[in-house]
């Protein structure tokens, strides 16, 4: 599978498609002035307890008091909080983490009120974005992440990702960290990491353990609420958790963007430093990798796929729907064949659909209606497989009696939602347009202006229907009776790429003249 990445930098944030095997799979949008991205962390100060949610409301910077509950605390919320406060009141820069002693564990099945007692300021990490009304949810389970490990403080423990099978291979990566962990923090090996040197794995651990420093330096003399660290951002994140040897090409049309890309992939992987290319030509970078069309063709209502078939996709406050309709094309006369076909096609892009928009939350699926079981079977396995790609958590149930699949997805972030509907340029999305017999007056006075403006030969450029309106009668017509009365020269030429209201005046030179 090859993959490319295409940047596209305007005035008012920076736009990341990501396409596999030219296909349009996710798509990004940096605002210039974005602020509360998941992995952000600040130092919040708690300003209500709820006891009957077992939750807090903390202020971060944001219009709404943040959600965090007693499960997003982490068992070393305690020696947080003891760190945040040790670190805002260090008055000098010895401040050494290893020597750092760590709190009790609070207990899985303990009481908020027990634990933020007294209301502390607490170092917090954004779990997912505002959406909708809510404000940021919040954890205290921090982590940094790296390209090979992520860094978990407070912590011992050492866990390998269980995407990666090889069970010599996980007891090596073990091994390993337990050598190189520093004090106090536990490590996530992640999967990228296999068959890598114990040098890389290193080095990536002396990265993050720098970023937990300037963390601590900027805790010093902060005042709630206030950003103590910014993830990195999307370009580099994107890169930083998809890169390997499947991606090919890396496209930016802005030269700053081009340079920080650029340093990045020479310190995490300088084998791949090649790839990345400046855009420079007079096309849109993503007119010219075909990315507008595609985002114009997969947002909406209804999507259409190839073999007639098409999908609705609704979204409700509580839940998204979507509905497999067969269209009218047919791969056979048998009619459970069909159904299997279209639902094997449909899950495919539904798959597509999720991770494009970026779904969460509750999903239902109407599919087409199959009777035999193991085709049920056979679209429930299909889908799974084409969302093995998806980073997102997700959970698919098998296909009910009434022919429906429920499924769940990572809702972090605010749904991709993207209008591709376009006004009318007739109407300006009125849904009304200028009555015909206003419509030749309104011609008439533009027509009498340009006369008295000293042109003697124009052309009128018109719909179609309006040409024969103004042509009617070969001694009668409007076009006529205009020459006559403005004494010039005036000739009416259709014009199928007109709307129908639309007119332009055109000077000897076939020039559109403004007015």
């Amino acid at each position: 599978m090859n993959k490319d990445l295409i940047i596209n930098s305007s005035p008012d944030g920076v736009e990341i498609a990501l396409l596999e095997d030219k296909k349009l799979v996710e798509i990004h949008n940096e605002k210039i002035d974005a602020r509360f991205a998941v992995g952000d962390l600040y130092l919040g100060k708690v300003k209500k307890i709820i006891p009957g949610l077992n939750a807090a409301f903390v202020d971060v910077g944001f219009e709404k008091d943040a959600f965090l509950h007693y499960t997003d605390l982490s068992p070393y919320v305690k020696s947080i909080i003891k760190f945040t406060h040790d670190a805002m009141n260090n008055q000098n820069n010895q401040f050494d983490f290893s020597k750092f002693e760590s709190a009790p564990e609070i207990v899985k099945t303990g009481k908020i009120s027990e634990v933020l007692n007294g209301k502390p300021n607490i170092l917090v990490q954004i779990l997912k974005e505002p959406i909708a009304a809510k404000g940021p949810r919040l954890t205290c389970e921090i982590s940094l992440a790296g390209r090979f490990v992520v860094l978990t403080p407070f912590n011992e423990i050492v866990a390998v990702s269980k995407k990666i099978h090889s069970s010599e291979e996980r007891k090596r990566l073990q091994k390993m960290m337990e050598s190189i962990r520093p004090k106090n923090f536990g490590v996530i090996v992640r999967t990228a990491a296999e068959g890598k040197t114990t040098a890389e794995l290193h080095e990536d651990l002396l990265t993050l353990e720098t970023n937990w420093k300037n963390i601590q330096s900027n805790l010093k003399g902060a005042v709630p609420p206030t950003r103590i660290m910014n993830e990195e951002s999307k370009t580099t994140s994107i890169l930083r958790d998809l890169l390997s040897e499947d991606f090919n090409k890396i496209v930016v049309n802005d030269k700053s963007i081009y340079d920080i890309t650029l340093s990045y992939l020479q310190r995490i992987a300088p084998h791949k430093s090649n790839i990345i290319s400046l855009h420079t030509g007079d096309v849109g970078i993503f007119d010219q990798y075909g990315i507008t069309k595609q985002v114009k063709s997969s947002f909406g209502k209804t999507i259409n796929l190839n073999s007639g078939a098409y999908l609705i996709i609704e979204h409700t406050e509580a839940l998204h729907v979507v509905d497999v309709n067969s269209g009218f094309k047919s791969v056979s006369n048998n009619q459970e064949e069909n159904a299997l076909q279209t639902n094997l096609e449909a899950a495919e892009e539904i798959a597509r659909q999720l991770r494009l928009r970026d779904i969460g939350g509750i999903i239902v699926i109407d599919f087409i209606d199959m009777k035999l079981p193991e085709h049920k079977k056979k679209v429930q396995e299909a889908l799974e497989g084409f969302m093995k790609t998806d980073r997102a958590r997700h959970s698919i149930l098998p296909i009910s009696k009434f022919g429906l699949l429920q499924a769940t997805r990572q809702r972090i972030r605010p749904e991709v939602n993207i209008n591709t509907s376009e006004d009318c340029p007739a109407c300006s999305g009125t849904g009304k347009i200028t009555a015909t017999l206003l419509l030749e007056d309104e011609m008439e006075k533009k027509l009498a202006y340009l006369a008295t403006h000293g042109h003697k030969k124009l052309t009128l450029l018109v719909h179609p229907i309006i040409h024969s309106h103004l042509t009617k009668g070969f001694f009668t017509s409007i076009i006529k009776r205009w020459r006559k009365k403005y004494k010039l020269k005036l000739q009416s030429q259709a014009s199928n790429t007109s709307h129908l209201v639309e007119y332009k005046f055109l000077d000897e030179q076939m020039e559109e003249i403004k007015l």
